[in-house]
C-alpha cells in the first residue's frame, strides 16, 4: 500500500471531532487501527503512543487511533488511559475498508472477524509513507516514531 493515495472518508472522533483525511493535507498523521478498547495489547499499545505523543507532534505529525468501538466506549477509554490524542470510531468500518485490516482471527478456538493491528503513516500529500500489519505491540511506537522523523 506504499506510496498509494487514499480516498477521503469521515469518522466521528472523541472530542467532537470530524476526521476526515483531506483535512491533515500539509501534516504526517499516523492512523493506529487497534481491535477493542479496554483490552491488554490495546491499553499497551494506546500508552505507549501517549507517552510519545509530544515527540509525534514535534516531528510535525498527528496521531489518532481507529477501532470499531462506538465513540461512547471510546470516551471511557481516552479518559481512563488520559489519552492526549483524539480515537476515531469505525463502527460502519469505512476506514478498516480503505486500509484492509479486517481479518479472520483465531479467539480462543473460534473464528471471528476483527481488525489486525496494524499502523499507517500519511505524508504531507495524504499517501501511505509505511505500513505495519500483524503488529506485536512491544518497542512498536519507537519504530513509528522513528519513521516519523525520517520523513
Amino acid at each position: 500500500m506504499e506510496n498509494q493515495t487514499i480516498p477521503d472518508f469521515e469518522l466521528p472522533g472523541t472530542g467532537g471531532l470530524l476526521f476526515r483525511p483531506s483535512d491533515y493535507q500539509g501534516r504526517k498523521v499516523v492512523l493506529y487501527f487497534y481491535p477493542k478498547d479496554n483490552t491488554p495489547g490495546c491499553t499497551t499499545e494506546g500508552m505507549d503512543f501517549a507517552a510519545n505523543h509530544a515527540a509525534f507532534l514535534a516531528a510535525g505529525c498527528d496521531l489518532f487511533g481507529i477501532s470499531r468501538d462506538g465513540l461512547k466506549s471510546h470516551e471511557g477509554f481516552k479518559a481512563k488511559l488520559n489519552l492526549p490524542f483524539e480515537l476515531l470510531s469505525d463502527e460502519d468500518e469505512t476506514a478498516c475498508e480503505v486500509f484492509a485490516v479486517i481479518k479472520m482471527k483465531n479467539m480462543y478456538g473460534k473464528k471471528v472477524r476483527g481488525i489486525e493491528r496494524s499502523t499507517f503513516v500519511l505524508d504531507q500529500q495524504g499517501r501511505i509513507a509505511k505500513s505495519w500489519r500483524g503488529v506485536k505491540v512491544p518497542d512498536h511506537v519507537q519504530e513509528v516514531l522513528a519513521f516519523v522523523q525520517t520523513l
